[in-house]
């Protein structure tokens, strides 16, 4: 399981920061799994944050792009894309993931990563935050988008 070496956090403060957390509406049982991690860390954390939902992980990029515009300290990306027969699932994996990593250089902006790129729909329930699975890669998109938000502010002083 690729969650093996992943660091222990504990619940941090966040108070004051404003966050967007963004998520596809494909695969809706992996997606609102990721969605619940993501809220469980927010809400602990005292950051203001809201949720847009967008069509698929393509549309991710240019969503956090305008969230980040608009003021908030940083975005949760969340999608899910599955592999099929066709060569669909490389161009969007590609798109989704350098878009995403475009934007927080462009704008200097934490963008949590958590876009679930898989060969089957039971590896996404296995990282998906829910009953059952064996990571919460929404909890993890949201708890590093806030310590490097947090950590860019330290940095900015």
């Amino acid at each position: 399981m690729s969650g093996h070496g992943a660091p222990q956090t504990a619940p941090i403060d966040a108070a004051g920061l404003r966050v967007v957390v963004i998520a596809g509406q494909w695969h809706d049982v992996i997606s609102d799994g990721l969605i619940a991690g993501a809220e469980r860390v927010l809400a602990a954390s005292g950051a203001e944050w809201s949720l847009e939902r967008v069509p698929g992980s393509f549309e991710l990029p240019v969503a956090a792009k305008a969230a980040l515009e608009a003021g908030a300290d940083a975005v949760v990306a969340l999608g899910v894309i599955i592999r099929g027969g066709t060569p669909h699932f490389e161009f969007v994996s590609s798109a989704a993931t350098d878009g995403l990593t475009r934007v927080a250089l462009d704008t200097g902006k934490p963008v949590g990563f958590g876009v679930l790129t898989l060969d089957d729909e039971q590896q996404g329930i296995d990282r998906a935050g829910l009953v059952g699975s064996k990571e919460d890669k929404g909890a993890e998109a949201a708890d590093a988008a806030l310590r490097t938000a947090l950590l860019l502010r330290r940095l900015r002083g």
